[in-house]
């Protein structure tokens, strides 16, 4: 593949680690990886969101998760961890869903909590970054459509697919079915999975405009691609 290309893909990748045992040597890697190769971003736990925030100082966007990877933190909780994100320095936030209210048909308890944590957000940063994972894996058709509707109507930035925790990651399928029907303004990220340039190409083809992976920079570094 073209190092031009190489370049365009990784400036759509969120490079990340999230394991549970990511020691401050690892978080540091990742960020020293993010800013030699130009990523998007880099999303890591919010625990050392602080120290990376200090660490980047802006080479690089820092990003964490909330209310990860399961969803079901109340909507306060939610929003607190992510205006203490924010406050430490954090540039970006994803956010899981409720996925039992989604399933019940709590519709409008699945919107307020994503507004829960886009108005906390903006209390402390006003237009930082909202990304909203609804674990694709887990839905039907009808209720990732549903999703698109709802996310498009709670004030966020993009709608991701995946946590990686689950028992499924993106597909090109969920990523065609976003971009069919997420209103203008919407951006999607896929997530999950995603171990080859090729598979991010064609992500970012179906529509993506945002990666989450940690496979793609680790495959340009190995390989020396760049």
């Amino acid at each position: 593949m073209e190092q031009n290309k190489i370049k365009e893909i990784l400036s759509h990748v969120d490079h990340t680690l999230l394991a549970v045992d990511a020691k401050w040597e690892d978080i540091r890697a990742v960020i020293d990886d993010g800013i030699r190769y130009h990523t998007a971003s880099v999303c890591i736990p919010a625990c050392w969101v602080k120290e990376a925030a200090d660490y980047a100082a802006g080479r690089v966007a820092v990003c964490t998760v909330v209310g990860f990877p399961n969803g079901y933190s109340t909507p306060a909780s939610k929003a607190f961890e992510a205006a203490d994100a924010l406050q430490n320095g954090a540039d970006e936030i994803d956010t899981v869903i409720n996925i039992g209210w989604l399933k019940d048909g709590r519709y409008d308890d699945v919107l307020r909590d994503i507004r829960g944590v886009r108005e906390a957000m903006d209390a402390v940063a006003p237009g930082k970054i909202l990304k909203v994972i609804i674990e694709t894996c887990l839905l039907t058709d009808e209720e990732k459509i549903k999703m698109c509707e709802i996310v498009g109507e709670s004030g966020a930035d993009y709608i991701k697919t995946s946590t990686g925790f689950s028992k499924g990651g993106a597909t090109f399928d969920d990523v065609a079915l976003f971009a069919a029907h997420v209103k203008p303004g919407l951006k999607i990220k896929a997530a999950g999975g995603i171990s080859s340039l090729e598979d991010a190409e064609k992500f970012l083809a179906l529509g993506a405009d945002r990666l989450g992976t940690s496979r793609v920079v680790r495959i340009v570094k190995t390989g020396g691609l760049l």
